[in-house]
């Protein structure tokens, strides 16, 4: 059965309707898939995940914290043969949104200072009471955040990031310096539970309501790796004085439900925020260097920030030269610099605009943003059904004599510059970095060429946008203009 045809089949003996949308919602780093369901009077979001003991994990940690109530989804339904399930639909707005609209129009501002303080209160209730009465064997892949598990982590950061990086270290002081690097982090309390992956994208809000999604990965740990995940998120980039008075504001909260020495705690704390940035830059690097997932990338800037601020204000009371001399390397890498002059370079909004065949695929938003807009030219007279104009492309002159004579090009694209223009000025407002926009006609040579360069033009003179144009056929030398 199709995954769409199950998850239709589960949403209608739920909800007793019949999905009248399915939607594709953005992906997220892993393989799960998410999609939303409207019916009549009901939605959901259904989830699909060819990891069964993953989505075991979920529903059991799912209906483990509904009993001690806290803010979780509400779990409708499962189809585990068909590996799929439906949970509450919690919109779309997440913690990383909130942060990226009030960082562009009022910095960090009180009104987030005052939900993070919201989170943080929050975060002791999960581990602690949420730990209470759990059947860790549920957890997956492993019980505990234990050594195999910490190792994994760290290998992880070696072969996907320092080694794609061409970082140098030497094999085997490196490996002694994990060895010694997970004795020490294991010597404080490791009985609670540990949410895993405790970030902005895994908190959301609906009607001023927090919820917290994501924690699949959960199982028992240290009470540092959680509030560690939350104030060293890399895209959030927290200023370093709240990060201080966050993590002092969590101690006191966490001192209601348990005994805390906060000399104790904050000396495991930093060494948690090197694993979990060291975790964080191996999927960057996985995403990003290996899968080619250029968005991933972005974020290494940030990283590299934390990282540099925790060598400057910390120091861990155990020797790990090799280690510390590669996080040296890190932060003064001219190879790693480039992506902050990347991310530098646009501090405006850039506007990518592509040209393709129909014949083959959309082309895809490589920004992680999503969203955009694809317009069909085939409705266009198409000048590629004439032999004076087969050989040439959207960009030469016979061709553009050619489309601007067409009443129908210029109302076409008169209607397409208004609705980008309305898109632009509000991402401008808003302070959003891309924008991505597609021209599709059969061949992807004359009118989706003409029509990407026309944009390119109005939005270089009406607006202060970096504009890159990507004419793919053309590029591929395959467009036949038919």
């Amino acid at each position: 059965m199709q995954k769409e045809e199950a998850l239709n089949k589960l949403f209608e003996s739920w909800s007793w309707e019949k999905a009248d949308s399915i939607t594709t919602l953005p992906a997220s780093g892993s393989v799960r898939e998410y999609y939303r369901l409207v019916g009549r009077n009901k939605s959901a979001v259904g989830v699909y995940n060819p990891d069964r003991r993953e989505n075991i994990a979920f529903i059991n940690l799912t209906t483990h914290f509904q009993k001690k109530n806290l803010p979780v989804p509400q779990f409708y339904a499962e189809d585990l043969s068909n590996n799929i399930y439906l949970i509450k639909d919690l919109g779309d707005t997440t913690l990383y949104s909130i942060i990226t609209d009030h960082r562009s129009e009022n910095g960090f501002s009180e009104e987030l200072k005052n939900i993070y303080l919201r989170i943080i209160e929050t975060l002791p209730k999960f581990q602690i009471s949420g730990g209470d009465g759990l059947d860790y064997k549920v957890c997956y892949p492993r019980s505990s955040f234990d050594r195999q598990s910490i190792m994994w982590d760290l290998n992880y950061f070696k072969y996907y990031f320092l080694k794609l990086a061409k970082i140098q270290f030497d094999e085997q002081t490196l490996e002694d310096d994990f060895n010694k690097f997970t004795s020490f982090l294991l010597q404080t309390d490791c009985g609670h539970f540990l949410y895993r992956d405790f970030q902005s994208r895994n908190i959301m809000i609906l009607d001023d309501q927090l919820y917290f999604i994501d924690y699949q990965g959960g199982r028992r740990g240290a009470l540092q790796y959680d509030i560690a995940s939350l104030l060293f998120d890399a895209k959030a980039d927290i200023p370093a004085n709240l990060r201080v008075e966050f993590l002092e504001y969590y101690i006191n909260e966490l001192k209601k439900y348990v005994s805390v020495n906060n000399k104790v705690f904050t000396k495991y704390f930093y060494g948690y925020a090197f694993v979990r940035m060291m975790q964080a830059m191996g999927a960057y690097g996985y995403r990003g260097f290996y899968e080619k997932k250029g968005h991933f990338l972005k974020s290494i800037p940030y990283a590299l920030k934390n990282l540099k601020w925790i060598i400057d204000n910390s120091a861990l009371p155990i020797s790990i030269p090799t280690l510390m001399n590669v996080f040296e390397q890190l932060v003064t890498s001219k190879e790693l610099q480039k992506f902050e002059e990347d991310r530098k370079s646009k501090d405006k909004l850039t506007v990518t605009i592509n040209s393709f065949s129909y014949r083959k695929d959309i082309p895809i938003d490589t920004s992680g943003n999503g969203g955009g807009f694809v317009f069909d030219c085939r409705a266009l007279h198409n000048p590629g059904r004439y032999d004076e104009f087969k050989e040439l492309t959207g960009k030469d002159k016979k061709v553009i004599e050619f489309l601007n004579k067409e009443d129908d090009t210029k109302k076409f694209l008169e209607n397409v510059f208004a609705i980008v223009d309305q898109s632009v000025e509000e991402y401008l407002k808003r302070g959003f970095l891309d924008l991505m926009i597609s021209f599709g006609c059969t061949g992807g040579q004359h009118r989706s060429v003409y029509c990407a360069e026309g944009l390119a033009e109005h939005l270089r003179e009406k607006h202060s946008v970096n504009v890159i144009v990507r004419h793919w056929e053309i590029l591929k030398g395959e467009g036949k203009g038919k």
